[in-house]
């Protein structure tokens, strides 16, 4: 028995899990979990990280007590796209800010304005344009004279931040370095010109290394602070959705994921990076995998619009658990109003409800009469949108595809799966709920020589948790809405 700590850092909570690996199959068991979420000083959002170094720390105490001998390592995931920046000492030059900050209003605009667009994305290797990304955050920092740039001397993404107060060693993760838009990942180096283009120091770009490295011990502060002695730490696919592709439990290559949370990302598996005028025309992203593979695949809003409107009506006074907003919408009327989630009005509203019927009212769509409708309207809207993406994902990699599977916290959304099986007209496999942590274990577990690869890891996982299917039903309705859809989507 063989058993593995993953930390897995979430935008509305963390987790810590601990997965044990027994006669070929794995089991997942939660031993600390937290809220997470950005701290508003100001007009400005920051990531609160020496909070969540000190749960992380608690939560690998409380392993030790539990879980004794049998620990063999320990990794650290989380989203993509934000970062930290150490000074020469190796403190932190300031609070790592939150990518729905507005500070980068007007930014991407103003790096297109010096470097063309094709240009950009040739030199991210595939990187779709997205106002929140890395490089339009640092290119925020030079125009606004930060002195937390000034002086910086190590940038790191914010999983490697822990592995680094973990172990000593400051290194980017190569899955997580390709979200930043400036990582080419075809080539294997940061884009420097870019960045000079730009403005943006290149002396604080770190070393990349490969998912599966191993960093090296617990440093001896942090292994006598948490009783876990040298205990190795992993660069597992630090990028939560590239972990939790690797927990995709199909048994070939040549299938379509969403993993679904706050954040919705929909994409395949690619054996090289797309890079072509067609996949720019589209705006995906050529993401960085484990075992040498790509993964092609587009933002999309997410569930971030159903917890915005339940925390403002939390606000006012009526809480609302995501079971009964998922009943209340079941028993609305459909397709109420069609809206595109990605609209920009939607990243960071200060009430999601107001936004939404701005939206409708801007567009000409009936205003959602109830709080059943709204939900039920943005979760027909993603789910056309899932439609919208898979498609162009089968264009881009020359093929159709059989089925889709979601993975992350929407996988327990039945009537989203629902929604997504008739919009697609394909069945849709749900679960396992937990892949990024999964993810993380099995490829500790791979990097130890526990699991002799990635496809006996996904054998591993397919053998150990149970998914639910979806299948498709009548069309007629979901195609006259997506036909509302694409018009919407017109400029």
């Amino acid at each position: 028995m063989a058993q593995y700590i993953a930390v897995d850092l979430g935008a509305e909570s963390g987790r810590i899990m601990v997965a044990t690996l027994d006669r070929g199959r794995l089991s997942l068991a939660e031993a600390s979990r937290f809220p997470n979420g950005p701290v508003q000083v100001g007009d400005s959002l920051y990531w609160d990280v020496l909070y969540l170094w000190r749960q992380i720390k608690d939560g690998l105490r409380q392993v030790r007590v539990e879980k004794g001998r049998s620990l063999r390592s320990l990794a650290v995931d989380s989203w993509g796209i934000d970062y930290a920046l150490l000074n020469r000492a190796g403190e932190l030059s300031g609070n790592p800010r939150c990518y729905r900050d507005p500070r980068t209003t007007g930014m991407m605009e103003r790096a297109l304005a010096r470097v063309p667009r094709w240009e950009i994305y040739q030199q991210s290797g595939g990187i779709q344009f997205l106002s929140i990304n890395t490089l339009y955050q640092l290119l925020a920092m030079v125009e606004h004279q930060d002195p937390a740039l000034e002086t910086a001397e190590t940038f790191l993404m914010i999983p490697d931040l822990f592995h680094a107060w973990l172990t000593g060693r400051r290194v980017c993760e190569f899955t997580d370095a390709t979200s930043t838009q400036f990582y080419r990942a075809g080539t294997g180096g940061w884009s420097l010109d870019l960045l000079r283009q730009l403005g943006i120091p290149t002396h604080i770009c770190p070393e990349v290394v490969q998912p599966g490295t191993v960093l090296g011990p617990l440093l001896p502060g942090v292994a006598g602070e948490t009783g876990l002695g040298d205990l190795p730490v992993v660069a597992p696919a630090a990028h939560d959705t590239a972990s939790a592709i690797v927990a995709v439990p199909a048994d070939s290559a040549q299938f379509a994921w969403l993993s679904s949370g706050t954040w919705s990302l929909l994409g395949g598996i690619s054996p090289e990076p797309i890079v072509t005028p067609e996949a720019l025309e589209y705006n995906f992203s050529s993401y960085g995998g484990p075992g040498g593979m790509y993964l092609p695949w587009k933002n999309i809003m997410g569930l971030w619009l159903v917890q915005e409107c339940r925390r403002a009506w939390g606000r006012e006074g009526t809480e609302l658990p995501y079971d009964i907003l998922a009943a209340m919408a079941a028993e609305a009327h459909p397709f109420v109003a069609v809206l595109d989630p990605d609209d920009p009005a939607f990243l960071a509203p200060p009430h999601m409800p107001e936004a939404i019927a701005a939206y409708c009212r801007q567009h000409d769509e009936p205003v959602p009469a109830d709080r059943g409708e709204m939900v039920r309207s943005l979760l027909e809207s993603l789910a056309l949108r899932y439609r919208w993406t898979l498609d162009r994902l089968g264009r881009l990699q020359g093929r159709t595809f059989d089925e889709l599977y979601i993975v992350g916290g929407g996988s327990r959304n039945r009537l989203l799966c629902q929604f997504t099986a008739d919009a697609i007209g394909l069945p849709v496999i749900a679960g396992p709920v937990e892949a990024t942590a999964i993810g993380n274990a099995v490829l500790q577990a791979v990097a130890l020589g526990d699991l002799g690869s990635l496809h006996e890891a996904r054998e591993v996982v397919r053998r150990s948790f149970e998914v639910e299917v979806y299948e498709p039903g009548p069309r007629a309705a979901w195609d006259a809405a997506y036909q509302r859809f694409e018009q919407r989507l017109q400029p």
